[in-house]
């Protein structure tokens, strides 16, 4: 079963299809308020980060409408400010405006090629569009940045890129080197385990698959592929174990009502 997420980085209020999520940028607590006012003066620069800044936060909660006013008075303050640009991506991905969310990355990159989250982000906005290769050229470019902090993203991305394509073995190589890069990626390691089942590599499959759940407690997804894991690898007792959680956790659930059936492909 190949399940495919609209990753987010700085995505942070995207939707997800698959069973974890990589690690995002902190979310405003319930009951927190947002920062309200407008910075404190100085430079053009320094208007348009603070705005910015606070633009990403107000995109973080799903507030798409101030979020795209603090892009716009970024702007204002000044037009050259790259991740303003970037922010205005994010937010025409998230509402869908598919015309706008190109033109406001493309002008982000012209003015900062080599910045690594411009490049993941609009790399997989390009994959979600059909434009595979030249989504995963972007997230490569992203990679290749010494300074960036955070590789797993764009290799995780370019996985999931590869997957849309149907091949198997770069997905593969992708999810590996995203968790090379960062261990506790757990959206990397199922998907691994996704990939090695569906390439019959079952043992490999149960080995990540396993590290996924000690990571993150698990859902209905990742028990109904390992319930399938252990039923291919002979191990009952381990399938029956899984099988017996994902009906008492998740009945109801799509992944239950195929076990119901004995749907197991």
């Amino acid at each position: 079963m190949k399940r495919l997420l609209v990753v987010v980085f700085l995505l942070a209020a995207g939707c997800s299809n698959n069973p974890y999520r990589q690690a995002q940028p902190p979310q405003q607590q319930v009951g927190e308020s947002l920062p309200s006012g407008d910075p404190k003066p100085g430079d053009a620069k320094t208007r348009a980060k603070a705005h910015t800044d606070l633009g990403m936060l107000y995109y973080q909660t799903a507030q798409m409408a101030t979020a795209l006013d603090e892009a716009r008075v970024a702007l204002a303050a000044d037009a050259g400010y790259a991740p303003a640009y970037n922010l205005l991506g994010l937010v025409h991905m998230y509402l869908n405006e598919h015309a706008e969310a190109d033109a406001a990355f493309q002008r982000s990159i012209s003015l900062a090629p080599n910045d690594p989250e411009t490049n993941n982000n609009y790399g997989w906005y390009l994959c979600t569009r059909g434009r595979e290769q030249d989504g995963i050229r972007l997230l490569m470019v992203a990679v290749k940045n010494p300074l960036y902090q955070t590789p797993t993203r764009p290799y995780t991305n370019a996985g999931l890129c590869a997957l849309r394509l149907n091949d198997l073995a770069a997905a593969e190589d992708y999810f590996r080197k995203a968790v090379q890069a960062d261990r506790s990626n757990v959206q990397a390691l199922y998907q691994l385990a996704s990939v090695n089942y569906q390439r019959g590599n079952y043992f490999e499959a149960k080995r990540y698959i396993g590290a996924a759940l000690d990571l993150q407690d698990p859902n209905a997804e990742t028990l109904w592929l390992a319930v399938r894991v252990e039923r291919k690898l002979g191990d009952r007792k381990e399938e029956t174990r899984y099988a017996n959680q994902l009906r008492r956790s998740f009945s109801g659930s799509p992944e239950h009502q195929l076990l119901t059936k004995g749907q197991y492909e």
